[in-house]
């Protein structure tokens, strides 16, 4: 009987003590989550072997084996990433800051701009203007495969496992149509500008990478009226898009990849580095496909039969030697895995 009642004794314990931090981790994860000091159990308890384990678990902000967003791991990563710059233009979040108004408007010698303000009002009258995409939630493993042009995708047969990921990214004017085995089929978001600009299924949403206010201006037109045909080359008049699927990156988000990340190299980023960085600040597992030279050093598009047509890596514009660095840098601290290809 006294050993029936120890027995319940601990059980009780048990029960207890697993209450108890159940309590204090959602009181943890939540203050860690909105910013708000309620009360830090740490300062009035001492935790030890599993439990420290299982706090620490808990306040993680992803259920992957590595989080990107999770910080101390690196100096250099700490330095550069900062989570607070949102990646988009919403109705929330529409500012242009001066500083980054100047920047921008001299990246492709805009002229007589319409007025920024302005420009951005009549563009959300006419598209959504909402982004869910920074979510955290610290019991998902959102993984991302952001899916470069290079010809080193060719007979790599990555595309079942691209197409494995719950988010796939694809920039430009790539093709996967007659290449699903090496790139794979799925897309969720396409970057695009408007010169690059392609038809998008339904399901897929079109990121718009603005680098003028007439580009801001086109979106509109490419919808509506269909005004607009040429900006500094020709652009379609109108394009095949949901229009509630459609996103743009915020220019403050750009201008803080050439200020943190790139540190000026180059006159501007390109979309791929572009793609990159939004990728580490919505995703919690980040896989690359299709960056960098072929086995022979070749620069070129996957789509293209001739390795020495391409070299798109010399475009006067980017510094692809520093972009190339920074890639290697992130797989280094396991912010990112890098799938080379052939």
């Amino acid at each position: 009987m006294v050993a029936l009642k120890h027995r319940n004794l601990k059980l009780f314990t048990l029960a207890l003590a697993l209450f108890a931090i159940t309590i204090m981790s959602f009181l943890l994860n939540y203050t860690q989550n909105s910013g708000l000091v309620l009360w830090n159990p740490e300062k009035y308890f001492r935790f030890s072997g599993p439990i420290i384990r299982f706090m620490t678990s808990v306040r993680r902000p992803c259920s992957c084996e590595t989080c990107v967003s999770e910080a101390e791991n690196s100096v250099w990563f700490d330095e550069r990433f900062n989570y607070t710059i949102p990646p988009l233009m919403t109705k929330q979040s529409n500012m242009v800051s001066e500083i980054t108004y100047k920047w921008w408007t001299r990246l492709q010698g805009e002229k007589k701009p319409m007025e920024i303000n302005k420009a951005i009002e009549e563009m959300f009258n006419v598209i959504p203007g909402h982004n869910n995409l920074q979510d955290q939630n610290p019991y998902r493993c959102r993984t991302c495969a952001v899916v470069g042009n290079s010809g080193n995708l060719k007979g790599s047969e990555y595309g079942g496992e691209i197409d494995g990921h719950s988010f796939v990214f694809r920039m430009n004017h790539a093709p996967t149509a007659k290449y699903e085995k090496d790139v794979g089929n799925k897309t969720t978001h396409h970057f695009v500008y408007p010169e690059s600009v392609r038809d998008l299924q339904d399901n897929v949403s079109m990121v718009l990478i603005p680098f003028k206010t007439l580009d801001l201006q086109w979106i509109v037109s490419a919808l509506t009226t269909g005004t607009i045909n040429f900006t500094y080359a020709p652009v379609p008049r109108k394009i095949k898009v949901t229009k509630d699927k459609i996103l743009v990156y915020h220019p403050d988000f750009m201008k803080y990849i050439y200020d943190k990340w790139l540190l000026h190299h180059g006159r501007y980023p390109s979309t791929g580095i572009l793609s990159v960085i939004f990728a580490l600040h919505v995703c919690d597992q980040v896989d690359l496909y299709g960056f960098g030279a072929d086995s022979k050093g070749n620069w070129h598009h996957y789509w293209e039969n001739n390795p020495s047509a391409g070299a798109f890596r010399q475009t006067g514009v980017h510094d692809g030697d520093f972009e190339a660095e920074i890639i290697g840098n992130l797989t280094s601290i396991n912010k990112i895995k890098v799938y080379k290809g052939r």
